[in-house]
């Protein structure tokens, strides 16, 4: 089993987007149970710390990106905001960021990469060095999800 971990800036419009893509190419390539395949934030803007239990609750992926997800018939409904955390180095054999500040901020939280698991998504795609638009400042979710679909679909092809 390859377990893959996404990771953008707050894990609500790409790092969600990626992980559920990838989810339903695995499942409609009919091995689902090849990949553990999750998502994760560099920071915590998009997490509060509920101060009566003290446990953090992140926000649902943001709207626009749910509307693209559902336009492909792909639901990611329940999934909340979470940090990227030092531990998940040795859970994840991949942690595929969106852009090269995701990298920076993971390898800063992670200490380092001995196993070189951390990479970019679109490294995938046959684009090394290009980055997954960020639809939070452009607005651009197609274009978004190009480059995920993209990204996706080369990590499909690799490791299945």
């Amino acid at each position: 089993m390859t377990r893959i971990l996404f990771v953008c800036h707050g894990n609500i419009c790409r790092s969600p987007m990626a992980e559920f893509v990838m989810k339903d190419l695995a499942e409609k390539a009919g091995i689902p149970g090849r990949f553990k395949i999750a998502s994760t934030a560099t920071s915590r803007e998009e997490i509060r710390r509920d101060p009566k239990t003290g446990t953090d609750i992140g926000n649902p992926v943001y709207p626009p990106a749910r509307r693209k997800l559902a336009e492909h018939g792909i639901d990611c409904g329940g999934k909340r905001a979470v940090q990227l955390t030092k531990d998940d180095y040795n859970r994840y054999d991949l942690i595929i960021c969106m852009d090269s500040a995701n990298v920076r901020n993971a390898l800063r939280i992670l200490g380092s990469d001995p196993e070189g698991k951390v990479r970019t998504l679109l490294d995938y795609a046959g684009s090394p060095g290009r980055e997954v638009a960020d639809p939070w400042y452009t607005g651009d979710f197609e274009a978004t999800w190009e480059d995920v679909l993209a990204g996706c679909e080369g990590l499909l092809k690799k490791y299945s």
